[in-house]
């Protein structure tokens, strides 16, 4: 082998390397650990049945839960063996928040764009708590979150599990399009904005365009792709009512995100936007609270996943009185407790999550908007939702999956995402808004984040 020859092939590894997706080594990862966990007198709610197990005994293997029994199971009592005494306490799936934005949790709408050493570093002390209040999973529906993503995968920082989509993709004026009117008229192949930068969201306003930014995002590790097909509420130049890409801009997106084995989530609210992404090929519908009775049969008919979240009126009230923002919120908030009456008329696949934007304070809340459910789903059913039904909804994103295996389910061989409850949250839901009194034990991956169980 030439000298020349071998530096060539080394300079290819390099940019091979260099040019992997963000959480992706050019080596093989290091093997899991072989670590034990041994959970006795515990009460399982699996992630699916109505009622808790009969009192069992749990064994985690590595990040993998290897046995469940109502015998006694044996154990080395090796130094890197724990066995934790559950009383009788609950022992139930990490929760899943299937709508959420890492990055734009303790920012303003003007920190987003701004110093994006600053916003990451918000954004990891953000994962640590989300995970500390029990999520360890989250769909993250748009946002420059791979860097974040990465570093929690590697163990730089504690945060869930954390499922990218990247910039959302939007149209010229559309949900996402954050630019002010001094920044018009766009040139076509011209700079990027600030906006597109920081990879917040990416306008596309043709199929070519749209293919370019949607093969962008699964470059960088995206397991799934957002578009926005109608308007906003916290867009300032984006009318609710408004349509905005075309169907062929949106079959665009989703062959491109086919071709990658996965699928797009449409931002639509209105039956027009909705029914133009189903014509598509979209899979699953973010809001659609103002959906009507049509609609919704059309989805079930379909198997199209809607995407809901019950908005707490604090974040309504969030926006100012008088401004554009205020006046869409008014229109859309009542069309949440229709839009999940016809979902459970017509069994619509449904998901749950926040959608918390630009405010810490609602953050905190993630528990109780979830128990907040219970206005039209029973205790059991809400958090069967949060668990094993928004896995099933990650599940879509097939070999874009960077998580193999079983998440949401408390059963052999299922990925190891634990919580010890002291309670019954099927009894009492509101157990779950209060996780820093009520989550004893906190597991991820087999790894213990939190363990206060009285010795």
């Amino acid at each position: 082998m030439t000298l020349m020859f071998r530096r060539a092939l080394v300079a290819t590894l390099l940019l091979m390397s260099v040019g992997l997706p963000s959480g992706v080594r050019a080596q093989d990862s290091p093997p899991a650990s072989s670590a034990v966990t041994l959970f006795e007198n515990v009460r399982i709610f699996d992630g699916r049945s109505a009622a808790l197990s009969a009192p069992s005994n749990v064994l985690v293997r590595g990040n993998k839960i290897e046995t469940i029994s109502t015998q006694p199971i044996a154990v080395d009592r090796r130094a890197d063996t724990r066995i934790i005494g559950g009383g009788g306490r609950t022992l139930m799936p990490g929760l899943i928040d299937a709508h959420w934005h890492a990055m734009l949790i303790r920012v303003t709408p003007a920190q987003s764009f701004g110093d994006v050493g600053y916003v990451n570093l918000l954004a990891a002390a953000e994962a640590k708590d989300t995970l500390m209040r029990g999520f360890t999973t989250v769909r993250d529906v748009g946002g420059p979150v791979f860097g974040l993503k990465a570093a929690i995968d590697e163990g730089i920082v504690k945060g869930p599990r954390v499922y990218p989509s990247g910039a959302v993709i939007t149209v010229t004026s559309g949900h996402g399009d954050f630019r002010q009117r001094t920044d018009l008229p766009r040139t076509i192949g011209g700079l990027l904005t600030r906006m597109e930068q920081v990879g917040g969201a990416m306008v596309a306003d043709s199929p070519d365009e749209v293919r370019l930014r949607v093969r962008e995002q699964l470059m960088q590790g995206a397991s799934q792709v957002k578009v926005t097909a109608g308007g906003g509420v916290s867009s300032p130049f984006s009318p609710i009512d408004v349509s905005t890409f075309t169907e062929a801009e949106l079959r665009a997106a989703v062959e491109a995100a086919e071709n990658w084995g996965t699928y797009v989530a449409a931002h639509a609210f209105t039956p027009a936007a909705i029914q133009r992404s189903i014509a598509a090929g979209v899979k699953c519908i973010e809001h659609g609270m103002l959906m009507d009775d049509a609609t919704a049969k059309l989805m079930a008919e379909k198997g199209i996943w809607l995407s809901m979240q019950p908005l707490p009126e604090d974040l309504r009230l969030g926006f100012p009185v008088g401004s554009v923002q205020r006046a869409k919120a008014d229109e859309v908030w009542p069309g949440i407790a229709r839009t999940y009456k016809l979902a459970k008329k017509y069994n619509i696949k449904t998901a749950w999550g926040t959608d918390v934007l630009f405010s810490g304070a609602l953050a905190r809340q993630q528990g109780a908007i979830l128990a907040s459910l219970v206005r039209w789903y029973t205790p059991v059913e809400t958090l069967v939702m949060a668990t094993s039904t928004n896995a099933e909804l990650l599940a879509l994103s097939g070999k874009r999956n960077l998580y193999p295996g079983k998440l949401g389910v408390v059963e052999q061989g299922a990925l190891a995402d634990l919580l010890l409850v002291d309670g019954n949250p099927l009894d009492n839901i509101n157990l779950v808004a209060d996780p820093g009194k009520n989550f004893l034990v906190i597991m991820k991956d087999g790894a213990i984040y939190k363990n206060d169980v009285p010795k």
